[in-house]
């Protein structure tokens, strides 16, 4: 039995890890090893790495620090949870069971990506997912938005700010409304509703994609805007905590606990601003609740 469990071993889950280590208490983390934070090549701001940090380079380094402070790892993945009376009883894909006195979910939310694995490597480095994280990257560069419908328009519209040379390519040909064609008309940002049948790249340097009708069209910078994102909030739902319609898990601003008593949740599979920076404190936050719930347990 342990005193806490935290399914997700992304920046939220290892940040209350290493927090809820240094009270001694005896946790486990419970990971799939397939989250946002294993794609992304380089993070621009964070406080303390100007040059950007690598999501696999922090998920190492996190690891070990948790691990040095007693924390156990399971690589798997939770797919029933039951709510007994004094604890909670997680089975795994794979059949394992794993009992915890408290619950943190942090297992985050996936991007939807086209498939072009070329994309991958570029991830954090030329090709990015969040105008608030890298926005700042993209600055006067000739920048195109791989997308689908109004998500990527709005993207489009959102980077304008950065750049006057956009091109939002609708690779799923899904209607963008009106109001969205006359904005992106009047911001000059160039549209083809084509799909992509490559994506052109040079290792971590994106360069731009080829479309169906053998058209190539460069850019030094690239964006991804599909919409329909995987919020990973099942195991909340299977516990009964409250969920937005978007499946974001709602919490109190202050301790992070879900509607469910004994059940935290932090990270991207909250509803706010998805940026590590926040992450990290969220899991921060929960743990000193979690740790205050043990204490008055014991």
């Amino acid at each position: 039995m342990y005193d806490a469990i935290i399914l997700g071993g992304g920046i939220a889950g290892l940040q209350a890890a290493i927090q809820l280590g240094r009270y001694e208490h005896n946790v486990l983390v419970i990971d799939s090893n397939h989250g946002r934070s294993t794609l992304c090549r380089s993070y621009h701001n964070i406080l303390g790495y100007p040059d950007g940090v690598s999501g696999p380079y922090l998920r190492e380094i996190g690891q070990q620090q948790a691990r040095d402070l007693g924390v156990h790892f399971a690589g798997d993945q939770i797919e029933v949870a039951h709510n007994e009376k004094n604890y909670f009883l997680l089975q795994s894909k794979e059949g394992e069971e794993y009992k915890g006195k408290l619950l943190l979910i942090a297992t985050g939310v996936m991007d939807r990506f086209p498939p072009f694995e070329a994309i991958y490597p570029c991830l954090g480095k030329s090709i990015y997912v969040c105008p608030d994280c890298d926005g700042h990257e993209i600055r006067n560069k000739r920048t195109m938005v791989l997308g689908s419908g109004n998500p990527g328009a709005n993207m489009a519209l959102t980077l304008s700010y950065w750049t006057d040379d956009l091109i939002y390519v609708n690779h799923e040909r899904t209607d963008v409304d009106d109001v969205k064609r006359k904005q992106l008309e009047k911001q000059r940002i160039s549209y083809y509703e084509m799909s992509i049948t490559d994506v052109l790249a040079d290792g971590n340097q994106f360069g731009g994609v080829k479309l169906d009708n053998g058209q190539e069209i460069k850019a030094e910078k690239g964006f991804i805007a599909f919409g329909g994102n995987e919020v990973r909030s099942d195991i909340g739902k299977q516990l009964g905590a409250e969920r937005l319609e978007n499946r974001h898990i709602v919490v109190n601003p202050r301790t992070k606990m879900t509607s469910v008593p004994n059940v935290w949740a932090a990270g991207d599979v909250v509803a706010h601003s998805e940026q590590v920076t926040i992450a990290m404190g969220e899991g921060s936050q929960a743990a000193i609740w979690m740790h205050k719930t043990l204490l008055k347990e014991s």
